[in-house]
């Protein structure tokens, strides 16, 4: 199963991710894929991990989330902005290779057989970027959502902490 969570900054995302995975698993995966940038990151980073607690088993990777077998896992991948975010670094301004080392290396994870539970934002509700490099990772970021968003069988839109569900192909239990 995929579960596509997507929404805007501070939207809960995150919060309501981690309540279905907690849902589905009593020893749930985080694939955490932020770089740390500066210290008041590394104080985020360390909030969500006192939050989540020792249930969890945290594995940090920026890029190459196939390296990990999650087999039979419930995994949680929080986030895919940071994690595109690290392509379009380091490949300077060629997005065509960005997008397409993403789609490869989601491909790959995508075939394990486990659940994942996906949070990304969509930062095309924000209105128009005032610069140019802003506009480039905005249309990675959103054709990176959308390639995860066809393959999901299933994608909620979390608006103020409430979900709405914009797809879902799971049989009716």
């Amino acid at each position: 199963m995929i579960h596509l969570i997507t929404g805007g900054q501070r939207s809960g995302k995150s919060l309501f991710a981690e309540k279905l995975v907690l849902s589905l698993s009593e020893s749930p995966f985080y694939l955490a894929t932020s770089r740390v940038w500066d210290e008041a990151h590394r104080e985020r980073i360390e909030i969500h991990k006192k939050r989540r607690g020792d249930q969890w088993t945290t594995i940090e990777e920026e890029k190459n989330l196939s390296l990990h077998d999650f087999t039979g896992k419930v995994v949680l991948l929080d986030c895919i902005t940071l994690w595109i975010n690290n392509f379009f670094f380091d490949n300077g301004e060629d997005d065509k290779e960005s997008l397409r080392q993403a789609k490869e290396e989601l491909d790959k994870i995508l075939k394990q057989n486990c659940d994942w539970i996906i949070v990304t934002n969509e930062l095309g509700l924000g209105g128009h970027p005032g610069n140019k490099i802003a506009m480039r990772f905005n249309d990675l970021q959103g054709a990176i959502n959308q390639y995860i968003a066809q393959k999901a069988d299933c994608v909620t839109l979390i608006v103020s902490g409430l979900p709405l569900e914009l797809k879902n192909t799971l049989p009716k239990q």
